[in-house]
């Protein structure tokens, strides 16, 4: 359906990050939104109220009663979902999440699309603040919480440009492709690729593929940029019809950027070179690297209590620990990191990389590891071990631990603390609250 035959939109799955952003930008453009949801919490619930969205808790049939112009539906929605079954029999209106944004918001902008398996986040909140702040008025879709952005990860702008977080997710369960096919891609930012998702893709071989997809949709008139050092990167734009310009951290060379970690200052050289290439001088591009204020979750520091420092960050990829330790070392020189780690995401909940996760993990001083999500959904012989891993850790010399919940974790973990300590929670979820479990805690003993 074109945008002008719409009036009423109702998203199924409507506090995902992606999902809300995009509709309240929805009920911003004069659209009358309504969503359902089964996890209807803060901070989504409350961001979701303010922008006038009325929230229906749970997937019930009833919910389409109103008959609504057009149906979003979630890439998290299954077969058996009662809002998707009524949808399907009455031949209702339905799109993907992708979809919408293609022909509500990018057609008539220059799209550029942000992809790879690493930095993404952070590489489309930068790119979009240093655009705002040369004046462009960029619109964007940020998979995240950008802290430049207080009014949330997506927005349609004046200006000409679109820059999307391209995740390689597939669209929806009616639609298998990668989310970033539906983009309209002028520019691309390829960061790098590895294996991940394993729920999705059975290899390395079939996430290059999806990659390719992608390459192959960039026009003649486009623009890749590329990092030349990942030989995954290379091997899967060869042969691309559009312009591969590529980067390396030379390119990051003369900038500063406050964010600690080679992989930042990668990500801030994609964006200098895709600045640079809209027209944008050096001074513009060192002035949105001085005032971005980062992300939430990522090396986010929720509290500080007795001396000890408390982050959170969403890595739950070994590559993405191993750069978020490192970089936390940097930022917190002599001090000791505790690692807690929980494998919830459906590549860590496999025995994929356990080899990798305890590798990754052993850069803290000490670990903890907390139950595996979901674990009674896979077979066996596919599940992470980390006793396992706890086991190679202390012999290592390690501190380290499995714990079943945090309360566990905080009653081991709280009298070893000592004033200095650094403590990074890593997960995609909420981890039981632990970060403030642990500040009050704290505060308690300090």
């Amino acid at each position: 359906m074109l945008p002008k035959e719409v009036n009423t939109i109702h998203f199924v799955g409507v506090c995902g990050t992606a999902m809300a952003s995009v509709a309240a930008t929805c009920r911003a453009l004069g659209y009358s939104v309504t969503g359902s949801d089964e996890n209807v919490y803060p901070p989504m619930s409350t961001f979701l109220e303010h922008a006038g969205i009325p929230i229906q808790t749970g997937y019930r049939e009833a919910n389409l009663d109103h008959r609504p112009d057009l149906i979003v539906i979630g890439n998290a929605m299954k077969r058996g979902n009662p809002e998707v079954e009524r949808a399907l029999d009455e031949r209702l209106h339905i799109c993907s999440l992708p979809e919408l944004l293609r022909e509500f918001f990018i057609r008539g902008k220059h799209s550029i699309v942000v992809a790879g398996t690493h930095g993404k986040t952070t590489t489309t909140s930068l790119l979009a603040w240093v655009l705002e702040s040369a004046g462009k008025s960029p619109s964007f879709l940020i998979g995240g919480v950008p802290n430049n952005f207080p009014d949330g990860g997506c927005r349609l702008g004046k200006g000409a440009h679109f820059v999307l977080e391209g995740d390689e997710y597939d669209t929806a369960f009616f639609d298998k492709r990668s989310k970033f096919v539906h983009y309209l891609p002028d520019t691309v930012i390829l960061n790098n690729i590895e294996f991940d998702h394993a729920d999705i893709f059975a290899d390395l071989a079939a996430v290059k593929r999806a990659f390719r997809q992608l390459v192959a949709i960039v026009p003649r008139r486009g623009l890749i940029i590329a990092n030349g050092d990942d030989a995954n990167v290379r091997e899967v734009v060869a042969g691309a019809q559009a312009r591969v310009r590529y980067f390396g951290l030379p390119e990051f060379a003369g900038y500063r950027l406050s964010l600690p970690g080679e992989h930042n200052q990668r990500n801030a050289a994609a964006v200098a070179v895709c600045a640079t290439e809209l027209g944008l001088s050096r001074e513009q591009i060192q002035t949105g690297f001085d005032t971005f204020t980062g992300i939430k979750r990522r090396m986010e520091v929720r509290g500080e209590a007795a001396g000890v420092t408390v982050l959170d960050d969403f890595a739950h990829h070994p590559t993405a620990l191993v750069e978020t330790i490192r970089a936390i070392r940097l930022k917190y020189p002599q001090q000791r990191v505790w690692a807690l780690f929980e494998p919830r995401s459906n590549t860590t909940r496999r025995n994929i990389f356990q080899r990798e996760l305890g590798e990754a993990l052993a850069l803290a001083d000490g670990v903890y590891i907390t139950r595996v999500d979901r674990l009674n959904e896979l077979p066996e012989h596919e599940r992470l071990n980390p006793e396992q891993m706890i086991a190679s850790l202390r012999q290592q010399g390690k501190p380290a631990e499995y714990s079943a919940n945090a309360e566990a974790i905080l009653a081991s973990l709280t009298p070893q603390l000592r004033q200095g300590d650094v403590v990074a929670v890593f997960s995609n979820g909420k981890f039981d609250g632990i970060h403030e479990k642990l500040l009050e805690r704290l505060r308690v003993t300090a």
